[in-house]
Protein backbone atom coordinates (compact mmCIF):
# COMPACT_ATOMS: atom_id res chain seq x y z
CA UNK A 1 0.00 0.00 0.00
CA UNK A 2 1.62 3.56 -0.80
CA UNK A 3 1.32 6.59 1.10
CA UNK A 4 0.40 8.85 -2.18
CA UNK A 5 -2.87 11.38 -1.27
CA UNK A 6 -4.40 13.22 -3.42
CA UNK A 7 -4.75 17.16 -2.65
CA UNK A 8 -7.80 19.11 -4.10
CA UNK A 9 -10.11 21.74 -2.85
CA UNK A 10 -13.34 21.75 -4.49
CA UNK A 11 -15.41 25.24 -5.09
CA UNK A 12 -18.70 26.18 -7.42
CA UNK A 13 -17.97 28.98 -9.62
CA UNK A 14 -21.07 30.85 -11.14
CA UNK A 15 -19.87 33.50 -13.96
CA UNK A 16 -15.98 33.25 -12.92
CA UNK A 17 -17.48 34.39 -9.06
CA UNK A 18 -16.53 32.19 -6.55
CA UNK A 19 -20.06 30.65 -5.56
CA UNK A 20 -19.65 27.84 -3.05
CA UNK A 21 -16.27 26.65 -1.87
CA UNK A 22 -14.79 25.48 1.84
CA UNK A 23 -14.54 28.85 3.42
CA UNK A 24 -17.89 29.97 2.30
CA UNK A 25 -19.31 27.07 3.87
CA UNK A 26 -17.33 27.50 7.38
CA UNK A 27 -18.64 30.62 6.96
CA UNK A 28 -22.47 29.85 6.24
CA UNK A 29 -22.61 27.24 8.95
CA UNK A 30 -20.96 29.59 11.61
CA UNK A 31 -23.98 32.00 10.96
CA UNK A 32 -25.99 29.12 11.36
CA UNK A 33 -24.25 28.77 14.99
CA UNK A 34 -24.12 32.00 16.30
CA UNK A 35 -26.57 33.74 14.44
CA UNK A 36 -24.65 36.94 13.60
CA UNK A 37 -22.58 37.64 10.83
CA UNK A 38 -20.37 39.44 13.33
CA UNK A 39 -19.94 36.64 15.54
CA UNK A 40 -19.58 34.02 12.87
CA UNK A 41 -16.29 36.02 11.92
CA UNK A 42 -15.12 36.44 14.76
CA UNK A 43 -15.30 32.80 15.15
CA UNK A 44 -13.50 32.01 11.98
CA UNK A 45 -10.67 34.63 13.29
CA UNK A 46 -11.93 36.73 9.89
CA UNK A 47 -12.17 40.65 9.96
CA UNK A 48 -15.67 41.40 9.56
CA UNK A 49 -15.27 43.05 6.01
CA UNK A 50 -13.76 39.69 4.77
CA UNK A 51 -17.08 38.02 5.80
CA UNK A 52 -19.26 40.25 4.72
CA UNK A 53 -17.60 40.08 1.08
CA UNK A 54 -17.88 36.78 1.00
CA UNK A 55 -21.59 36.37 2.30
CA UNK A 56 -22.49 39.05 -0.39
CA UNK A 57 -20.63 36.98 -3.16
CA UNK A 58 -22.77 33.91 -2.28
CA UNK A 59 -26.13 36.10 -1.87
CA UNK A 60 -24.82 37.30 -5.56
CA UNK A 61 -24.18 34.37 -7.12
CA UNK A 62 -27.36 32.41 -5.56
CA UNK A 63 -30.83 31.71 -6.97
CA UNK A 64 -32.41 32.91 -3.86
CA UNK A 65 -31.44 34.70 -0.73
CA UNK A 66 -29.51 32.18 1.28
CA UNK A 67 -29.56 34.58 4.77
CA UNK A 68 -31.88 36.92 6.20
CA UNK A 69 -31.23 39.54 8.50
CA UNK A 70 -33.29 40.20 11.88
CA UNK A 71 -33.90 43.91 12.61
CA UNK A 72 -32.30 44.59 15.65
CA UNK A 73 -33.93 45.32 19.00
CA UNK A 74 -33.85 44.42 23.13
CA UNK A 75 -32.10 41.32 21.25
CA UNK A 76 -30.17 42.93 19.50
CA UNK A 77 -30.42 42.21 15.27
CA UNK A 78 -28.76 39.28 13.49
CA UNK A 79 -28.34 37.53 10.59
CA UNK A 80 -29.64 33.84 9.88
CA UNK A 81 -29.78 31.38 6.98
CA UNK A 82 -32.84 30.83 4.60
CA UNK A 83 -34.05 27.05 4.52
CA UNK A 84 -32.58 27.81 0.58
CA UNK A 85 -29.41 28.95 2.53
CA UNK A 86 -28.78 25.59 4.80
CA UNK A 87 -29.76 23.12 1.86
CA UNK A 88 -27.09 24.92 0.15
CA UNK A 89 -24.83 23.82 2.79
CA UNK A 90 -25.57 19.77 2.96
CA UNK A 91 -25.83 20.02 -1.48
CA UNK A 92 -21.81 21.14 -1.23
CA UNK A 93 -20.94 18.36 1.61
CA UNK A 94 -22.48 15.73 -0.28
CA UNK A 95 -20.42 16.98 -3.52
CA UNK A 96 -17.31 17.29 -1.48
CA UNK A 97 -17.95 13.24 -0.09
CA UNK A 98 -18.80 12.01 -2.79
CA UNK A 99 -15.94 13.71 -4.91
CA UNK A 100 -13.46 12.43 -1.84
CA UNK A 101 -15.11 8.58 -2.40
CA UNK A 102 -14.40 9.19 -6.05
CA UNK A 103 -11.15 10.07 -5.55
CA UNK A 104 -9.59 7.80 -2.82
CA UNK A 105 -10.85 4.80 -5.22
CA UNK A 106 -9.04 5.98 -8.13
CA UNK A 107 -5.72 6.55 -5.84
CA UNK A 108 -6.09 2.71 -5.22
CA UNK A 109 -5.93 2.19 -8.67
CA UNK A 110 -1.96 3.12 -8.61
CA UNK A 111 -1.20 0.33 -5.91
CA UNK A 112 -2.56 -1.97 -9.02
CA UNK A 113 -0.24 -1.26 -11.16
Amino acid sequence: MSNYKIKSRIWIESDKIVFLGEGRIQLLKAIEATGSLSKAAKSLKLSYKKAWHLLDSVNKSAKKPVTMNKIGGKGGGGTELTAYGKSLILVFENINQQCWKFLDNELKKLDNI
